[in-house]
């Protein structure tokens, strides 16, 4: 196997309904500009409130891809 670089970039993905959800819109969301995604890692997780209720959940992901060789 070859050596590697990859890159870590942050992303934050929302949702209405879970914070599992907010992780899922911020990968595939990033999948569809970014090639060769590897690893995926919740840094944080908080949630929007309004009026003393939840109303939203994000999460701060970070996630590291492959730079391509060139060879």
């Amino acid at each position: 196997m070859p050596d590697s670089v990859y890159r870590v970039t942050q992303v934050i993905g929302t949702s209405t309904e879970t914070w599992e959800a907010a992780v899922r819109n911020a990968v595939e969301t990033a999948a569809k500009t970014v090639r060769d995604l590897r690893v995926a890692e919740v840094d944080r997780l908080d949630v929007t409130i309004e009026n003393g209720r939840v109303t939203s959940y994000r999460a701060k992901v970070n996630i590291s891809f492959k730079y391509e060789s060139g060879d």
